[in-house]
């Protein structure tokens, strides 16, 4: 099962020049199919004068649907080669568009290649990287004569509290990493002498 993975914080650009023909990259985060192919039509009207709008999108924590586009150029010269850079930084939920100013002089198959990739890794190498993790959401419930103590504790012990929520007892939203749930669950034994259960509350990618 896959816990950890790696995206980018915010949409980013970089530009690079091969004789004279320039390739503008467009990283942006992305949650789904529609919204990666909603980013590459926002970039080819945003730059409609430009003759290629090529583009590659990894989706998934597990990288599971992959898509690229060479959008005119020689087949397997800007896609592949742009899906091959952010399978490389091993980046998810993330889609590159790589736009393309002709500039007088035909660069051949391996010139498009290097040009498509190196845009695109220029791009990942300006973006903020994010670390997201697989949580199980666990909630306790606590007598609030303890509450303050028992949250303090957990905390020390490095346990996320995600939230506190107040009703008749206060209820502690806790974020802990499956492969550590069995010790946060003793850990919360030994706090509240046997009585706090911890109600499973789903999982959560965090970052």
């Amino acid at each position: 099962m896959i816990e950890k993975y790696l995206s980018i914080a915010g949409p980013v650009e970089a530009e690079i020049e091969d004789r004279r023909s320039r390739f503008l990259a467009h990283l942006e985060p992305v949650s789904d199919e529609a919204a990666a192919r909603a980013v590459i039509e926002s970039v080819r009207k945003q730059h409609h004068t430009a003759g290629h709008h090529c583009s590659a999108f990894i989706l998934g924590p597990d990288g599971a649907v992959e898509r690229s586009s060479d959008d005119g150029e020689p087949a397997g010269t800007a896609g592949a080669p742009m899906l091959e850079v952010l399978r490389g930084r091993e980046l998810r939920d993330v889609v590159a568009v790589v736009t393309r100013w002709f500039g007088g002089t035909l660069l051949g198959a391996g010139g498009l290649v290097r040009a498509y990739s190196d845009a695109v890794a220029a791009a990942s190498d300006a973006a903020e990287l994010v670390r997201y993790r697989l949580a199980d959401m666990l909630e306790l419930e606590v007598d609030y004569a303890i509450a303050g103590r028992v949250e303090a504790s957990l905390r020390d012990r490095g346990v996320q509290v995600a939230d506190v929520r107040h009703g008749a007892q206060a209820t502690l939203v806790l974020a802990v990493p499956p492969a550590e749930r069995a010790a946060v669950t003793s850990a919360i034994a030994e706090l509240t002498g046997g009585r706090g259960r911890p109600v499973g509350a789903g999982t959560r990618w965090l970052a």
